[in-house]
């Protein structure tokens, strides 16, 4: 068992069974030894409803929701050069995927027992819009582990947006040490000055592998810097052909958008008919039924007739 695993199922549950199955697990860890595990597992933040929705929708269609984060990332470079009426088609055709999105996921909800209300909707539709408009968004909605709504307004997403998958391994622990025996206050004092040691000796190790990290990173962004602009410079040579790769881009992403909502459209069909075929079967189940009741009934009737005769 490890936080990966654990918080991987967690935010699958629907949010009344996170409580319970949380302490499980960390009942579990605790009872392996793995106190640390347990303190983490138990620290994992239950999800709201629009949250849970959320990370259902991208367990169950994670291909369709990819292709969200990837169309706003399109859209993000798209729309500097597109003309007003092109941008008001396409923000057009992305509130409908929303739309159909949000629906998609509030007909999941309700197949896995939980309803939701249209303010939860709306919560769900705001996550989805910022998972679409901001990167960062987007990634932390496809982590499928929210724990509360996001939206943005503009100025950069709001909301808790945990990024679980990417928390570092957690470092191996050295081997507990048997206790000494007889109560010797010496010993136990030895090795809390030795666990203080190794604490401080870990901690040094970690902040100068930081400050490694820090440096190297540095150097990289001056000579990313460098080579940008060079670029940039290159760039400005191409720039008309860079508007015809925009407008024939703005038409693919145009057709996508319709492909998608397509999609999403015949889908919410079938479904819509599925459901209406399901009513039409159980009505003629309980029609049969009944007919069935009343034969056995006359059948009884019949026979009970018979044998007075027989007897009289």
């Amino acid at each position: 068992m490890d936080l990966e695993e654990v918080a991987e199922e967690l935010y699958e549950v629907p949010p009344e069974e996170f409580t319970a199955l949380r302490k499980q697990r960390a009942d579990e860890a605790r009872a392996d030894g793995d106190r640390g595990l347990a303190k983490e597992i138990g620290g994992l933040p239950k999800p709201s409803t629009a949250a849970w929705v959320c990370n259902l929708l991208v367990r169950a269609h994670r291909a369709e929701i990819e292709g969200l984060v990837e169309l706003g990332d399109l859209l993000r470079q798209a729309q500097e050069d597109l003309a007003g009426d092109q941008l008001k088609a396409l923000n057009r055709q992305r509130s409908q995927l929303l739309t159909a999105l949000t629906r998609q996921a509030a007909a999941l909800a309700r197949e896995h027992g939980q309803r939701v209300s249209s303010s939860v909707q709306a919560q769900v539709e705001d996550t989805l819009r910022a998972g679409m408009t901001d990167p960062e968004a987007g990634e932390a909605l496809l982590s499928g582990r929210l724990v509360s709504p996001m939206s943005y307004s503009g100025l950069g997403t709001t909301g808790t947006r945990p990024a679980l998958h990417l928390v570092p391994p957690r470092p191996e622990r050295p081997p507990k040490e048997p206790r000494p025996r007889g109560g010797d206050a010496a010993e136990r004092r030895r090795q809390r000055e030795e666990k203080a040691r190794r604490r401080e000796e870990e901690a040094r190790r970690a902040e100068q592998e930081r400050r490694r990290r820090a440096l190297e990173e540095a150097r990289q962004a001056a000579e990313e810097a460098e080579t940008v602009a060079a670029e940039a410079r290159a760039a400005a040579e191409e720039e008309q052909r860079r508007v015809d790769d925009l407008d024939a881009r703005r038409a693919d992403l145009q057709a996508r958008v319709a492909e998608l909502a397509d999609e999403l459209a015949r889908a919410e069909r079938e479904a819509a008919e599925t459901a209406e075929e399901l009513k039409r079967a159980e009505r003629h189940r309980r029609t049969a039924e009944r007919q069935a009741t009343d034969a056995a009934g006359a059948r009884d009737r019949a026979v009970a007739a018979l044998r007075a005769l027989e007897e009289g």
